[in-house]
C-alpha cells in the first residue's frame, strides 16, 4: 500500500519529467502489485492541474474523471486523526493543507508517500517514508 500525491498521478497524463517512473506505480496498481490509498481531494487536484496545463480540454477532462473513477481508489476523508495529523503536519512543516492530508495519511497507515514536487520533499527532510516517484519500486 502507498500514498501517491496529485503530482504523481497527473503524469500518468501528461509527458513530463518523471512520467515514466510515475506509469510503473500506476501499472503496479492496476496489475494488482500494490495498493493505492488517497485522501478524498485527489481527483480535484488532478483534473485542476491538468485543467490549468492547457493541453485537455472539457471533452478530455471529463474522460480522465471517469478513468480516475475506474481506478477506485481507496479515498479517505478528512475527518478525526487525519484531520488532527494534516493540520499538525501543514503547520509544522509549512506545507499546504492538501499536501500535509497526503503525509498524515501515509504516516497514519504507516506506508511510503510518492511525490514529484521536490520542494515538499525538501520541506519534509527527517520523514523515511517520504520518497520521490523516482524511487518507486516492487
Amino acid at each position: 500500500m502507498v500514498v501517491p500525491d496529485a503530482s504523481v498521478v497527473v503524469k500518468w497524463f501528461v509527458e513530463e519529467g518523471y512520467s515514466h517512473e510515475a506509469k510503473l506505480l500506476r501499472d503496479a496498481y492496476t496489475n494488482g502489485l500494490v495498493d493505492i490509498v488517497v485522501p478524498s481531494p485527489l481527483p480535484y487536484e488532478v483534473l485542476n492541474a491538468l485543467k490549468h496545463s492547457g493541453a485537455f480540454g472539457e471533452e478530455e477532462l471529463k474522460e480522465v474523471a471517469k478513468v480516475l473513477e475506474d481506478f477506485q481508489f481507496t479515498l479517505y476523508e478528512l475527518r478525526g486523526e487525519l484531520a488532527t495529523r494534516t493540520v499538525e503536519l501543514a503547520m509544522r512543516k509549512g506545507i499546504t493543507i492538501y499536501d500535509a492530508s497526503y503525509v498524515a495519511l501515509a504516516q497514519i497507515l504507516s506506508v511510503e508517500f510518492y511525490t514529484a514536487d521536490e520542494r515538499l520533499i525538501r520541506k519534509l527532510r527527517g520523514l523515511n517514508f517520504v520518497k520521490h516517484i523516482a524511487q518507486f519500486k516492487i
